[in-house]
């Protein structure tokens, strides 16, 4: 498979976890509709996302886990023992309509990602990246983990090297605690230090398996340059991976809400350019983001970079709409800049000795 694919589903759209939670806003309808308002995805690109079934599932989750989730959304809540036990039906993973065949759908992707890529190539699943899902509980807005599924996936076709990198914001827990000591995945995250769930300190090796850099507020495009280069790409070419999975999370940009870092969608650009020459399978994900315009103009930009389709520095009348009608409950209008380009303004700055510390330590390993 030479040309890149992008994974989706009439699942998202319309599918809210709740009016005033950060997943209240539509991201990968707007991704779609920003990226066929400007041309860049064709119905021959596009592939419909299968739901996962139950049987697949268990290759991570509990079958007990599964069945409650399940439940929870025929039921359309959730016993006190279920929320204490599971984590459903809390603030951060509610009961909500489609709490069991969203998430689901997104694996199912994964997985079809995984077979999309048997015989090499990339594909874009936007609706993925739910990284803190545990095998027995829900956390941190994700109820299934599709890196995890997915890479399991990857394993059980052959592949004995996969390479997780992860840009979110947030560290990846569900995804370490899953490899936690393997030989076969090798894991690579940057991440807001002391942000939740307050894993992935620069000394968790997760058993020789992870390499976490923690960084502080303010993170610029010309840390990550560095740490890209000097961290991630060595790290992931060491391994020697038969493929690579890439979360590229959205939340690590300025103007998220529930971050503090300062990164522009240039950054995840740069990742997705440097990495797709490091092995003959890639699979991007989404991931967190929960400002609605950084969100759809950055995984924009990402499917159009692994597509190999340029985009106009303005944009066109149509892809402008798309972005002027996502709605917000938290904010009324953005920056008049997020309506009208796609490519955001480099965000660069000095480096600081804590990360040239940090990265020389990381580095004593590779």
């Amino acid at each position: 498979m030479e040309q890149a694919l992008f994974i989706g589903s009439t699942i998202y759209r319309g599918s809210r976890y709740g009016r005033l939670h950060p997943l209240s806003i539509e991201r990968v309808p707007a991704v779609i509709d920003l990226s066929r308002a400007l041309g860049i995805l064709p119905d021959r690109l596009y592939r419909t996302s299968p739901r996962a079934k139950p049987a697949a599932l268990h290759a991570f989750h509990t079958e007990d886990y599964v069945a409650a989730l399940m439940q929870a959304e025929s039921k359309g809540a959730v016993s006190e023992a279920t929320r204490a036990r599971h984590g459903l039906g809390t603030l951060s993973n509610p009961v909500f309509p489609e709490m069991y065949r969203r998430p689901a759908t997104a694996a199912g992707g994964g997985l079809l990602a995984a077979e999309l890529v048997a015989q090499g190539g990339v594909v874009f699943n936007p609706g993925g990246g739910t990284h803190h899902g545990m095998a027995d509980r829900a956390a941190g807005f994700c109820y299934l983990n599709e890196p995890v599924l997915t890479i399991l996936r990857l394993l059980d076709m052959g592949l004995s090297r996969v390479a997780y990198v992860d840009i979110d914001a947030h560290h990846g827990d569900g995804v370490e605690a899953a490899f936690h000591g393997s030989e076969q995945v090798r894991l690579v995250s940057v991440h807001e230090a002391g942000r939740w769930p307050g894993t992935g300190r620069v000394e968790d090796e997760a058993g020789g398996a992870a390499f976490n850099l923690p960084v502080p507020r303010g993170f610029n495009d010309t840390e990550f340059a560095l740490i890209l280069n000097e961290l991630i790409l060595p790290a992931v070419e060491a391994f020697r991976p038969q493929a690579i999975f890439l979360q590229s999370g959205a939340d690590a940009v300025t103007e998220d809400p529930l971050s503090r870092l300062a990164l522009s969608n240039n950054a995840h650009v740069s990742a997705v350019r440097a990495l797709r020459r490091l092995a003959p399978r890639l699979i991007v994900s989404g991931g967190g983001g929960y400002n609605p315009w950084t969100v759809a103009r950055c995984w924009t930009r990402v499917w159009a970079e692994l597509s190999g389709q340029a985009l106009p520095r303005d944009l066109p009348e149509a892809a402008s709409e798309v972005l002027a009608r996502q709605v917000w409950a938290r904010k009324g209008k953005p920056a008049p800049a997020l309506l009208n380009s796609l490519i955001d303004a480099p965000r660069e700055g000095p480096i600081r000795d804590g990360i040239r510390t940090d990265l020389a330590r990381l580095r004593q390993r590779l």
